[in-house]
């Protein structure tokens, strides 16, 4: 009798009323379980989950749910990434309170998550926008403070003329503020920064101990540090027309020096400021190259420019050789001394800019074998390996030698009282800036006082709340234009005094949540060291490549300053770390340019041409490129949509079974469809296992060869799906999930004629049945706990134990081994899995496949390579 069509509408939301009644995926602190730790990087509330939430949360929940089915006590909480920007412009536009369209979207996100079935321990859940989150942020920037962890200083920032704000060198584009369009500007304002760099060396060197994150992350992580070992070296200067006779600069390539063609300064190198001071002309150049942005990639992509100041640096090795001075838009004040020597022919941005100024290049480094004097540079410069010419006493060398006898050389050499060259290990990194001149951030708790200075918030008074009655209406920091929040007393001397306006950068929100997880309820404390120290590091951090630098780097600097000042006891926040790929969608066209929802698209195939058709007109529509989904070209699948047409297990299941989960995952209908069938059809088998052997079967003494061949199928998935959950292959999973349903398949086929089933048939399909359910259970756990209930099995799918494969079943009987004649593979043979050497040769000689290859010659020689392969010489 075909069972009924499983229903998700039904089923899904009556399990998870189940789990939540029995508060299945709430973690004590004082469970004595081996603890494990999985998080996905919580999301920001911006008003509904897309597919990339669904895929992101589904990898992480599959994870949860298989460790706490291994017996571990598992913390998976959610929170919420609350303050930012967008929550203010939307206040401008929609007049109302950030906070009123903040937790409006956390309410519907919230409920769209749960619809997911997601084994969340939502009594941990926190936003940090709530006051009792941010009021513990506020007593850590004080503690680090007082660590000397924090610091006020004047740097150089991306200023909107327009919003009157410091802007993200993300939020500049094309040299104008993402949202007023205004030409951005650079200035120096006083701001609080964290003194990351005190940790640079550490956070350097602690990546190679990362050795569950992805190469590519840490290598990004590292290129961002950014450390180099290099030389100071001071060249003299002829004229003292800037107030110095000499500059200073750093670099990782004193091996080229002879291949030095100029001297480039910062804008607001000291050199450039005297100059500039009576010079109009460098003046105005100064101002241009401000416009630029903060960023090293807007740098690196603008046109490389200069103003000559009409300087002359002496070469090191040589008094008789002179290098101009330019100021240029390239050269950062913040890296090295703030000035460069330039060597065109192995440096695509100087060769650049002496192309551009006429200055030439001398090649000094020349690959092996090359003649050097044929060896020239034009338009691409030479950065690889090689050895020197053109360098006098370097000539010969290779580049570690060259760039050992130059610094052993300045160093030796005295100017003054100081040598002229001086080893130095540098940093791309800088301190964390994390003043930002927004309403809708947490308050940087510290008064300014004109008789005190700068006076930290007493603990008692924490948390500095933000004012409710806000106004959006003028341009700048809502806070600053506040009629009495700013205004208070000095908590030392009484008097009147400000309050900083200025709130933190949002990152500074998301580099401690994870500890704050792991107690959120303590009140007289930030962290409960016990629950850290137990729960972190986070054993397997899921999340977008996009964060791969700023947000675990801010992290990592977190956890460390949390160790020197008491919050917790360990380095490295994050054991593993997995980037998925992002979901991406076809686009579509109208005829006039518009873009087309997916939705409104009809899809026609004709062998291999596929059309489409709007599908209210009929009018054609053109298929377009494969991209990520984003609202802008409308390639946007709505996840209530498909989880209210198949249900939220076969939103999960596709988005596992696509494609491996590190790469993108393209969304068809085809695909969705296709999963939705696969659930109806595990559900069809579980149910008529279920009903042929009502749920009872016990194990016979003899095992027939159908029966043993469907055991070692759900033995050998059981084995392999456990495995690949540990690797984090989803989609190998269900790929051993199928190859166990169509053995199940097969069997039952097998099975149909017979009014009862053998014994040691029913039981290895029930056996098989209650196997698929479990594998099933981390990835559709809705579906999966039908199917136990069906399969009338004690308590509930999501807290069984995860099952032990046996063995023996593990193991093949046979093997097949190929079979190479003089080293080229001919043949093929089948034997015993436990055959010796003596049998393995008895088999292959005996094969017609190895005779026939063999074309009468004799066999001189047999090598068994046992398990592996057969080598025959003739």
């Amino acid at each position: 009798m075909a069972a009924e069509r499983y229903n998700p509408k039904e089923s899904e939301p009556k399990w998870r009323t189940v789990w939540e009644e029995r508060k299945l995926f709430e973690t004590r602190n004082d469970d004595a379980r081996p603890s494990y730790y999985v998080l996905e990087m919580f999301p920001y509330p911006s008003g509904r989950i897309h597919m990339g939430h669904v895929r992101n949360y589904a990898m992480g929940d599959v994870v949860a749910r298989y460790k706490r089915a291994k017996g571990f006590a598992v913390l998976h909480p959610m929170g919420w990434d609350a303050f930012g920007l967008p929550a203010e412009n939307a206040a401008k536009q929609k007049k109302v309170h950030p906070r009123e369209w903040t937790y409006e979207n956390i309410a519907t996100m919230r409920k769209q998550l749960k619809s997911m079935g997601l084994s969340l321990d939502w009594s941990r859940e926190l936003a940090t926008c709530d006051p009792s989150y941010y009021r513990h942020q506020q007593k850590m920037f004080l503690d680090f403070l007082k660590a000397g962890l924090v610091d006020r200083k004047t740097a150089k920032v991306n200023w909107d003329p327009v919003d009157e704000t410091v802007l993200a060198n993300e939020q500049v584009i094309d040299g104008r503020g993402w949202r007023s369009g205004a030409p951005v500007e650079i200035r120096e304002l006083t701001q609080w920064f964290f003194k990351i760099t005190e940790f640079g060396e550490e956070l350097n060197e602690a990546l190679d101990g990362l050795t569950r994150w992805p190469d590519k992350v840490r290598l990004m992580q590292k290129n961002w540090i950014g450390r180099s070992e290099g030389l100071l070296v001071r060249f003299a200067l002829e004229s003292n027309g800037a107030g110095q006779d000499e500059v200073e600069v750093y670099t990782t390539r004193p091996d080229t020096l002879f291949g030095a063609k100029f001297i480039a300064v910062a804008p607001d190198h000291p050199i450039a400021k005297a100059i500039a001071a009576k010079s109009p002309s460098l003046q105005a150049f100064i101002e241009e190259c401000k416009r630029t942005g903060t960023a090293q990639e807007a740098i690196d992509k603008a046109e490389k420019l200069g103003f000559d100041t009409g300087l002359r640096a002496v070469h090191p090795f040589d008094p008789n050789w002179t290098l101009p001075v330019y100021v240029a838009n390239f050269v950062l004040m913040e890296y090295g001394t703030g000035a460069i020597f330039g060597c065109p022919a192995h440096d695509q941005r100087d060769l650049d800019f002496v192309n551009k100024y006429g200055l030439g290049n001398t090649p000094v480094v020349a690959p092996e074998g090359t003649d050097p004097a044929g060896f020239v540079v034009t338009d691409e410069a030479y950065d690889g390996d090689g050895r020197m010419i053109n360098s006098r006493f370097l000539d010969g060398m290779t580049i570690a030698e060259a760039k050992e006898e130059v610094a052993r050389r300045l160093e030796s050499e005295i100017r003054g009282n100081s040598p002229v060259g001086r080893r130095k290990v540098n940093f791309r990194l800088r301190d964390w800036g994390v003043s930002r001149q927004r309403y809708w951030g947490c308050p940087i708790p510290v008064i300014h006082c004109s008789s005190c200075g700068t006076v930290p918030v007493p603990d008692a008074d924490l948390p500095v709340q933000l004012p409710d009655d806000v106004s959006f209406d003028k341009p700048g920091n809502p806070l600053d234009h506040h009629p009495s929040w700013k205004h208070v007393a000095c908590p030392q001397c009484g008097k009147e005094a400000r309050r900083e306006t200025d709130t933190m950068d949002t990152f500074v929100d998301s580099s401690w949540y994870f500890a704050r997880f792991t107690d959120p309820w303590r009140t007289e404390s930030p962290t409960d060291r016990k629950a850290v120290d137990r729960f972190l590091p986070v054993d397997q951090y899921i999340g977008g490549v996009e964060h791969a630098i700023l947000h675990l780097l801010y992290s990592r600097f977190f956890t460390r300053a949390m160790k020197k000042t008491g919050h917790a006891g360990l380095d490295e926040p994050f054991a593993g770390l997995f980037t998925q790929g992002m979901v991406v969608h076809e686009t579509y066209r109208a005829a006039n340019g518009d873009w087309v929802e997916p939705g409104n698209v009809r899809i026609e195939v004709s062998g291999s041409e596929r059309k489409g058709f709007d599908v209210e007109t009929g009018a054609p529509i053109e298929i377009g490129s494969i991209e990520k989904m984003s609202k802008s070209k409308k390639n946007v699948v709505d996840p209530d949509d498909i989880i209210a047409s198949y249900g939220a297990d076969t939103a999960r299941w596709f988005m596992l079974s696509d494609s491996p989960p590190d790469r993108d995952v393209i969304w068809t209908d085809e695909g969705v469809q296709g999963a939705a069938r696969f659930v109806q059809r595990l559900w069809r088998m579980v149910a008529e296992i279920a009903e042929r052997t009502g749920g009872k079967a016990d194990k016979p003494t003899q095992i027939g060869e159908a029966a043993l061949a469907l055991r070692k199928a759900s033995h050998r998935a059981l084995d392999a799906v456990g495995a690949d959950i540990e690797r984090l292959a989803f989609n190998r999973c269900v790929a051993h999930v199928y190859t166990l349903t169509n053995a199940i398949g097969k069997a039952l086929d097998a099975a149909a004629e017979k009014p009862e089933l053998d014994d040691d048939v029913a039981f290895a399909l029930l056996e098989a049945a209650t196997i698929v359910t479990q594998l099933v259970a981390p990835m559709m756990p809705h579906l999966a706990e039908e199917c136990w209930h069906a399969l009338s099995l004690p308590g509930l799918a999501g807290e069984a134990s995860w099952p032990q494969a046996d063995a023996a079943l593990l193991k093949d009987d046979s093997i097949v081994l190929p079979v190479q004649l003089n080293g080229k593979k001919r043949a093929e043979v089948t034997v015993p899995a436990d055959a010796d050497t003596m049998a393995v040769e008895a088999v292959v000689r005996a094969s017609d496949a190895v005779q026939r290859a063999l074309e009468g010659r004799p066999i001189r020689k047999i090598i068994v390579v046992p398990g592996r392969i057969v080598n025959v010489v003739v």
